[in-house]
């Protein structure tokens, strides 16, 4: 009887420790649960508000109201709640901040457009605005030739193309190296073409290339020019890609930055060649351009990722719609020649002796 007395009143015992040790485990459990910190995890971050977004170009004024051609911006972001934020600055280019404050420098060339987007983040919360700015940035070279200095061209900049045929055009001339067919002297470079026997051509000229000493992707090519006389005439400043040796033409693209023909005076040409849409492109524009055999113009490519955009004497004449489709977004290299009839040169006048493609200087910004 007391044995079996004190039996009961040890699982008695056993059971109330039982009991006890679950109701503090439940209240553990509540507290925990309360205040967002269990594992199960109860969302108690608070979404931010009163996003506020400013951006202010670096140098406005009524003067430069595109800014000071520095590229700088100055943002102040703030959102009551926010602790951190995400910009997607319209370039390609996003910042992850915490500190809303700071300042940016943008790059492309130009008087540019910028949608920028903003986020707030709290967490896994957030909020969202956006915004725009216009700005300019000033051009800066990568590379030039202001043909100043008077002999040959510079062998650091440009190389030959000789022969003749003109690679498939059917052209008449023979392209060499020599100073009679081109010469930089009174700060241009002359390029001038022959009539003339030389290795079995009835013609002589030349033609000069950056193949090997100067590429770029994307930016503006400007450069001012004089065009040579006389039907049959065809000089150009143009691009291929650089990776013509192993994606031969049309594969490799080519932007024809300006053309003319001497059987058509003052007309120039802008094209661009590429698979499926080559010899005679569709991709190609023309504009008049007066007295361009007896006076200097500027012509401009501005290149870009989403577009090609061809000017002369800063007034726009064309634009060409860039994408991933087209071979317009690699590394190119610079010509500059001056045929004699071919394909598009045509008939050559037999009264022609000589005349003179001059280039006053040639300039690649980013």
């Amino acid at each position: 009887m007391i044995q079996s007395t004190l039996i009961s009143n040890y699982f008695k015992w056993r059971i109330n420790i039982f009991m006890s040790c679950l109701i503090i485990c439940a209240f553990v459990l509540v507290s925990c649960s309360s205040d967002g910190s269990s594992g199960g995890g109860t969302e108690t971050s608070t979404t931010p508000k009163n996003l506020v977004v400013s951006a202010v170009v670096v140098g406005t004024s009524i003067q430069n109201p595109n800014g000071d051609g520095s590229g700088k911006v100055n943002f102040n972001i703030s959102a009551t709640n926010a602790t951190s934020y995400k910009i997607l600055l319209g370039n390609g280019e996003v910042q992850e901040i915490t500190n809303g404050v700071f300042t940016y420098t943008y790059t492309a060339s130009g008087i540019n457009t910028y949608a920028i987007y903003v986020s707030a983040y709290n967490g896994a919360k957030f909020v969202s605005t956006s915004t725009s700015i216009t700005l300019y940035v000033t051009p800066t070279s990568i590379w030039a030739d202001e043909f100043n200095i008077d002999g040959a061209p510079d062998s650091s900049k440009w190389g030959y193309n000789t022969g003749a045929g003109g690679w498939g055009n059917n052209e008449s001339q023979y392209y060499t190296t020599r100073s009679d067919n081109v010469i930089v002297s009174g700060g241009t470079l002359k390029i001038i073409s022959k009539k003339e026997i030389y290795q079995s051509s009835n013609y002589t000229s030349a033609r000069l290339l950056s193949k090997g000493k100067f590429s770029f992707k994307y930016g503006k090519v400007e450069f001012r020019a004089k065009f040579p006389t006389g039907g049959g005439t065809w000089p150009a400043v143009w691009m291929l890609g650089d990776n013509i040796d192993t994606a031969p033409w049309p594969a490799c693209g080519e932007i024809d930055i300006l053309e003319e023909v001497g059987n058509n005076l003052n007309v120039n040409h802008s094209s661009l060649h590429s698979p499926g849409r080559s010899g005679n492109t569709p991709d190609t524009s023309t504009v008049t351009v007066p007295n361009g055999n007896s006076e200097f113009h500027v012509y401009t490519m501005d290149w870009r990722a989403d577009f090609i955009k061809f000017y002369v004497d800063n007034q726009l004449y064309y634009t060409f719609t860039n994408s991933a489709s087209v071979p317009f977004n690699q590394n190119f290299f610079l010509i500059i020649n001056s045929a004699m009839g071919g394909n598009f040169g045509g008939t050559i006048d037999p009264n022609f002796v000589s005349s003179t493609f001059e280039v006053d200087y040639i300039r690649v910004y980013n």
